[in-house]
């Protein structure tokens, strides 16, 4: 009943904003609808500008359909400047709640008065989202610090939402092969966990932290350190960060930013999180995105906002990486192949066939500037394409084509002339050469001799007494084989590698002689 409430509500609201049209032209003019319109009186909200229809829909109809909105502010190619323009303002200008209220809520989280924990608070937000509110704020030592504060009853609001997602995914599921084939109730399940997981706001603090880690050695972007004796998972306290919101294109270019650079190190930074560390800001839209102007760090981007994190595993990052270098090298066949091999397509799936249909959606993108290509559209193209081949949306994955977008979005606002394929190409290929080249074998063996080391001195005594057990035919040693087995598998890898980096040493000397003898020679 809840559902066809909620249901009810929406279609309310999408008549209320008359945001129909939008959807279908002409339809201001529909007989039926005009006359539905006048029957519950909202043709004043009609009357608006439609990107200022849209926005408020969206604000009224909770978190989730703030955020799809925040999505759709970005992808400039996708929707018309003036809804853009519109929609833009729910990245951090969401109607804030009340200053009493916020008050008492971080004193609720605290246990004692504001004055106890702070020598100042600005009562007026310098930030309202979907999910929470900013205040700047002082503690007793001088820090000066931002206060993240949750929104009142936000869980029964996105349960409720939640609700009818699933509920409307079940239906096409039941109702669609095609549906059953993109997993909707596995993608809200997601989305299910991701949105949880924001409410929480010592995850995000958590999540800021192992983020921080990350790309301390990077030196292109900042993370605010957290004051952990201050977070909740109501109220979260964090560093306040300097920066200018990087939609403030005029006031980086006044300050002397080089714009171009800085769209090429939001490639590098998203490349890096995704296949360096397998855990991504999932929430790029710019009102989370600033640059600093101080000195020290100039040109650096600062992150803020870490509640959606993205997580992938080791063979996600292998296949995906993998995809991306074939797509780089126009190496349609060896796409098509690694789908197979996934699982993401069935495995009678002819190879021809696919690289076929692949080569045809994504051939006529390449060697073009990033002005000239809409991701969203040849996105769509490979969903239809996909469609045809049977393959299986991975739920996983989800939020990193979210994410994609997010970037594109923002390196097409930075740099229209960004090759985003000749940008991230190189650091791809690097990736996988420590994955699987040499370097990979170094890190590997370095990763696993803490684990072996207290075995090795034991190593010659096991071996002796397995030999002896079976040559006297002791049948009760006979499950010591598969030991054996593995002994002698190590003992190979490890003869391999003392004999690679030996190899390497003498390489090393015997270049450092030559170049001395020639040296004296010359």
């Amino acid at each position: 009943m809840r559902n066809f409430l909620r249901a009810w509500v929406i279609g309310w609201t999408v008549l209320r904003y008359g945001l129909d049209d939008l959807a279908l032209s002409g339809l201001q003019r529909h007989r039926r609808a005009r006359w539905l319109r006048r029957l519950i009186g909202l043709g004043r909200s009609w009357e608006q500008p439609r990107g200022v229809r849209l926005r408020l829909a969206l604000e009224r109809l909770g978190p989730i359909f703030v955020k799809f909105g925040q999505v759709l502010s970005t992808r400039r190619d996708l929707v018309p400047p003036d809804i853009a323009e519109e929609l833009a303002k729910l990245q951090d200008r969401v109607p804030p709640f009340p200053a009493a209220e916020s008050r008492r809520l971080v004193e609720q989280a605290f246990g004692r008065s504001i004055e106890q924990v702070f020598s100042r608070f600005d009562p007026e937000p310098v930030a309202s989202a979907s999910i929470a509110q900013v205040h700047f704020a002082q503690l007793p030592d001088g820090r000066e610090v931002a206060v993240k504060v949750l929104r009142p009853g936000m869980l029964a609001v996105i349960d409720d939402d939640l609700a009818l997602l699933r509920w409307l995914a079940g239906w096409v599921e039941r109702l669609s092969a095609d549906g059953r084939r993109l997993k909707p109730r596995e993608v809200v399940a997601e989305f299910d966990m991701y949105l949880h997981d924001e409410l929480d706001l010592v995850r995000e603090a958590a999540n800021a932290a192992q983020l921080r880690r990350n790309m301390a050695g990077l030196d292109l972007v900042l993370v605010p350190e957290m004051v952990w004796e201050l977070c909740t998972p109501q109220v979260m306290v964090m560093q306040r960060m300097h920066g200018t919101p990087i939609s403030q294109l005029d006031t980086l270019r006044a300050a002397g930013v080089d714009i171009k650079k800085l769209a090429r190190d939001g490639v590098t930074i998203f490349f890096t999180q995704v296949f360096r560390d397998g855990f991504f800001h999932a929430d790029m839209h710019p009102g989370n995105i600033q640059v600093s102007l101080a000195p020290e760090t100039f040109q650096r981007y600062i992150a803020l906002d870490f509640g959606i994190i993205g997580t992938l595993s080791e063979v996600d990052k292998e296949y995906l990486a993998q995809n991306f270098i074939a797509f780089f090298r126009r190496d349609y066949k060896r796409v098509a192949e690694l789908h197979v091999e996934s699982g993401w397509v069935p495995r009678e799936t002819r190879i021809d066939a696919l690289e076929g249909a692949i080569r045809a959606v994504c051939e006529p993108h390449f060697d073009r500037p990033l002005k000239d290509i809409s991701l969203g559209q040849v996105l769509m193209r490979l969903f239809q394409t996909s469609r045809r081949f049977n393959v299986e949306i991975q739920p996983q994955l989800v939020l990193l084509q979210k994410t994609l977008l997010n970037v594109e979005g923002l390196g097409r606002q930075l740099d229209p002339d960004l090759d985003l394929w000749s940008t991230a190409k190189p650091f791809l290929e690097r990736w996988m050469d420590e994955q699987v080249g040499g370097r990979a074998f170094l890190k590997a063996l370095k990763k696993e001799a803490p684990r072996f080391a207290p075995f090795l001195p034991e190593l010659p005594r096991l071996l002796h007494d397995a030999l002896k057990a079976q040559a006297q035919g002791r049948p009760e040693h006979a499950h010591l084989a598969p030991l054996l087995a593995e002994l002698r598998r190590t003992n190979r890898l490890l003869t391999a590698g003392l004999w690679a980096i030996a190899g390497f040493a003498a390489g090393g000397v015997i270049a450092l002689v030559a170049v001395r003898v020639l040296g004296v020679a010359l």
